[in-house]
């Protein structure tokens, strides 16, 4: 008796249990992900259902719905969400907006005959002058770029100088003096991060650019003591500078900023009694906080 009629028989039974498996899958197994839930079936396809509770009795809804909505999604993929922190969501200073500022500082010194550790008969008068226009559009809220100049002027003029480090170690310096000026420009990208909901209080973070040329000279003694050095410098510089910003009026605010890191290159040349030349290149990163560099401001916001 020939088999083939019961290999047929056979044949076509498990063939209706696969379509009736395709047709109506069963999960081997469940997990949750967000609002949805990754279900396997027997035949190890995936599938992603959307997650939605009774609101009567709190418990998932049957397998109708699940059947209808489901769709295959690949077990290997994952998909990483970027957190959104809402951290800019809150607008400090709206687009379109023009910012203007600067700030401006002189100190002088004028002594006669001061006597300070080892410096004793000390005689002489200097200033320092520096003044740092700048302005800024708004791109986007909170977020502005823009440019700064700075001009700084340095004078000293000692009569005298004695250092003292013993009885047989003194130096004197008679008629010292020194000039210098320094120009820098610099482009910059500045964002704002309000605390909280405050309209009024704000850090920012600061980018800047710049190139700065300086020139200047020193001499000592006069007569057939004098001696002279002209220099001339070029600085390439790359830094960052947060602050914080607190508003007086709607238009006007009060700046607080500071140096923390930054990047230059400099490159001097000198010239000695107008015969001597010499060359000096130097450069180095900052990633350190400078309290010598707290720079207050106001800026005005139109």
């Amino acid at each position: 008796m020939s088999n083939r009629p019961l290999l047929i028989i056979v044949f076509s039974f498990f063939a209706c249990l696969m379509a009736h498996a395709q047709d109506n899958p069963t999960y081997s197994g469940s997990r949750s992900v967000g609002d949805s839930i990754i279900v396997m079936d027997a035949t190890g396809h995936v599938y992603r259902i959307p997650a939605t509770v009774d609101d009567d009795s709190q418990e998932w809804q049957d397998s109708d719905y699940a059947s209808e909505n489901m769709q295959p999604q690949s077990g290997k993929k994952r998909h990483i969400q970027r957190i959104d922190r809402e951290v800019m969501k809150s607008v400090f200073v709206p687009k379109g907006t023009w910012m203007f500022g600067g700030n401006v500082s002189y100190s002088e010194y004028d002594g006669d005959n001061i006597n300070m550790l080892v410096l004793k008969n000390v005689d002489g008068k200097g200033y320092t002058f520096s003044a740092s226009p700048y302005f800024g559009y708004f791109i986007k809220n909170n977020l502005a770029i823009g440019g700064r100049f700075t001009y700084n002027r340095q004078y000293i003029n000692l009569g005298n100088l004695d250092l003292n480090l013993g009885e047989d170690f003194n130096i004197n310096l008679d008629h010292l003096y020194y000039l210098a000026h320094k120009y820098d420009g610099a482009a910059f990208l500045r964002s704002y991060m309000p605390l909280g909901r405050s309209k009024i209080f704000a850090f920012f973070a600061e980018t800047r650019l710049g190139y700065a040329y300086s020139q200047g000279k020193n001499s000592t003694g006069t007569g057939t003591t004098y001696d002279g050095t002209y220099e001339v410098e070029h600085n390439l510089q790359l830094g960052f500078c947060p602050g914080l910003t607190a508003f007086a009026t709607d238009f006007m605010a009060c700046e607080v900023s500071m140096n923390v890191m930054g990047v230059n290159y400099k490159w001097t040349k000198q010239v000695s009694n107008q015969v001597e030349t010499g060359t000096r290149h130097s450069g180095g990163a900052n990633f350190k906080i400078n309290l010598f560099s707290i720079n207050i401001g106001m800026t005005i916001y139109l």
